[in-house]
């Protein structure tokens, strides 16, 4: 018997609770469907659904093989979409959620610059650093730095990286050049620093360390800020070391404003994701994802480190 098919059926009746409701679905008698599940166990060489005279209960391993049937049910679903859907033009309202300044700075741009080339696209962004619900959005862009865990997202979620940037530690020539240049993570401590800080937490700086293990450094802070746009600002006046994205200063170093300062151990790469839910890859997401990937590198420093 057909493998899908069989699959198809089985689902069904694990969803439902009833060989002969399954069987009405699928236009098929009761004992149609009974063979389609016969035939995964026989394949499988085990039962799936323990049957008696009045119900029906999964075992273990037919719980375990539900899911998983389910998953490639919905990949399926989702080649047949995009394949059903490739030559449509991308439309309705799409709804993305970033991080507030990098997304206003980096993602922004690209998205509004697509959406006008696509006049029946509905865009709508939503600029946020706090954690919130993906349900509410078709795609959403998050950053993690290099080996510290997994992309928050939840179940069911896909995940793609768009790019990477770095962090640097900098500060102005003036404060350099009163309270001289440190070259140790040790140093960073005798040194007056601005730190980002919210809702009464501070954020380490992270560092590779040896074998590329991280390096968390919870410093203390001279200045405590909630906004890095901000923090760049008074590091720009001379008020202490900040460690900041390369994106966010480029300018200001190119104009000799911020210098960045060379430490013996490198900070971590941060990598930027775009993330979409499993079953849902519209032609309008896609779009954005191609965008996102071909344009989000030139505005980040993946190809080239700052000096």
């Amino acid at each position: 018997m057909d493998r899908l098919a069989s699959m198809q059926v089985f689902v069904k009746v694990v969803e439902i609770g009833s060989f002969a409701a399954a069987a009405d679905i699928f236009g098929i008698s009761a004992p149609m469907v009974g063979k389609h599940i016969r035939s995964l166990e026989g394949r499988l060489g085990v039962t799936l659904i323990n049957r008696t005279t009045r119900r029906q209960n999964l075992t273990d391993l037919g719980r375990a093989y539900y899911e998983r049937c389910l998953a490639i049910l919905a990949d399926i679903d989702v080649a047949e979409a995009m394949a059903a859907e490739n030559l449509l033009t991308p439309k309705g309202r799409l709804r993305v959620t970033m991080p507030a300044l990098l997304g206003r700075i980096c993602v922004a741009p690209i998205l509004l610059t697509m959406a006008a080339s696509f006049p029946d696209l509905k865009l709508e962004m939503s600029f946020t650093d706090d954690m919130i619900d993906l349900a509410d959005f078709d795609l959403a862009i998050r950053s993690l730095a290099e080996n510290h865990g997994t992309i928050p997202g939840g179940a069911g979620m896909m995940t793609r990286r768009l790019s990477s940037h770095q962090m640097v530690v900098c500060a102005s020539p003036n404060y350099l050049s009163r309270r001289g240049q440190p070259t140790t993570l040790a140093e960073l401590e005798t040194h007056e620093l601005i730190i980002f800080g919210k809702h009464g937490r501070r954020q380490p700086w992270q560092f590779s360390g040896a074998d590329a293990l991280p390096v968390d450094l919870e410093l203390p802070g001279r200045v405590v800020m909630d906004d890095l746009a901000a923090i760049a600002d008074a590091a720009a006046v001379g008020l202490g070391l900040a460690w900041l994205p390369t994106w966010l200063i480029r300018r200001r170093i190119e104009e000799g404003e911020l210098a960045v300062v060379p430490l013996n151990t490198p900070s971590l790469a941060y990598h930027n994701n775009a993330l979409w839910h499993q079953a849902v890859m519209t032609p309008k997401i896609r779009l954005a994802i191609d965008h996102l990937t071909s344009d989000l590198p030139q505005r980040m420093d993946s190809r080239q480190r700052l000096k």
